[in-house]
């Protein structure tokens, strides 16, 4: 549809974030309206903050709205390759599951839906997947680089099985990015638990990742990242305190792992963990404080996530979520800045 622009492609980047923001904006509304006659809510964990517990009942899944505008916008800005086939297939089959996980919280109203080791099961498939394709049809390398250090080649263990003509499986190099993809999705699903924090940080992160690719000379990827940035943008909307609509896992876990395959296409691997570094710090506090409390009976944070301490410590709401904003945003300049150092160094 914007054949036009074709020979503009920074504008068709920019074009993909508005664009994505204002299908967001003209069709969430419509959107909350059916899951509020619908009655469908937002379940509350029993053992959150007790301010929280106004939260109860509040429309979810409004990452089905998200995904779908990602798609549309997607297709219509630019002229979809095999990559982003490949993203756009992980990204909204990791958001069925979510869907799916959501709905079982719904219908059986509770904070818990599917078994962790369901929707684990569920994103180690996708991510299993995803990779093979990446490397067998798309042609990337299982190598990760860390960068000024040195390039690790993961694919010195690889098995071809003979079917369609050969398909390669870099054991190594599946292995520690199945552990990224999956981690990554988890880490964005546990960041989203204040109004706007999950989707302000994935619109920095996004944008981030949209430089990088068309850095990378990888304008399709990069006008993807665009529309999730947009997406998140227009849901924000809609998202900021008090929130009218939360993602639910239908959103957080599809951003996750949409963030993690465009690590994988733009060979950031290991940047990635810098530029959504407030995703990690999520997903580190939890462990740790699992961990630590089977071992002592005693707890490091106050809550974890890391964003539920600082909530008890007497932050406001608001207060915790700008300022992760601004941890995430100085994190993904930071890995912006070593890609960009390292890549212009390399030539």
């Amino acid at each position: 549809m914007f054949d036009i622009f074709a020979p503009y492609p920074t504008f068709l980047i920019f074009l993909g974030v508005f664009v994505s923001m204002i299908l967001t904006m003209l069709l969430m509304p419509a959107w909350i309206r059916f899951l509020l006659s619908s009655h469908i809510g937002q379940q509350v964990r029993a053992d959150g903050p007790l301010s929280h517990l106004v939260k109860q009942g509040t429309p979810t899944m409004g990452g089905v709205i998200m995904l779908i505008s990602v798609i549309v916008v997607t297709f219509i800005a630019g002229a979809p390759t095999p990559e982003t086939y490949l993203l756009l297939g992980a990204t909204v089959l990791t958001g069925v599951l979510g869907l799916i996980d959501d709905a079982s919280k719904v219908a059986h109203e509770r904070s818990l839906g599917l078994t962790p080791a369901a929707k684990l099961v569920g994103q180690f498939a996708i991510s299993t997947v995803f990779i093979l394709f990446a490397v067998n049809t798309i042609g990337i390398e299982p190598t990760v680089t860390i960068p000024f250090v040195c390039t690790v080649d993961l694919g010195i263990w690889t098995t071809v099985v003979p079917l369609f003509g050969g398909i390669a499986i870099p054991w190594l190099y599946l292995l520690l990015v199945n552990i990224l993809l999956v981690g990554l999705s988890n880490a964005v699903n546990l960041t989203d638990g204040l109004d706007g924090l999950a989707s302000g940080s994935v619109m920095i992160v996004m944008l981030v990742m949209a430089a990088i690719a068309f850095r990378s000379n990888l304008l399709e990827p990069a006008i993807f990242s665009a529309t999730l940035a947009g997406t998140c943008i227009g849901f924000l909307w809609f998202n900021s305190h008090p929130a009218d609509i939360f993602m639910g896992d239908t959103g957080s876990l599809a951003l996750g792992m949409a963030f993690g395959c465009l690590a994988v296409v733009t060979k950031t691997e290991f940047v990635s963990i810098i530029i959504g570094g407030l995703f990690v710090a999520e997903a580190l506090s939890v462990m740790i404080q699992v961990f630590y409390y089977k071992r002592t009976k005693k707890r490091i944070f106050l809550m974890a996530p890391l964003h539920h301490h600082f909530e008890k410590k007497g932050w406001s709401e608001t207060k915790v979520v700008v300022r992760f904003w601004i941890i995430s945003g100085v994190l993904a300049a930071l890995g912006f800045s070593i890609y960009f150092a390292y890549s212009f160094f390399i030539g």
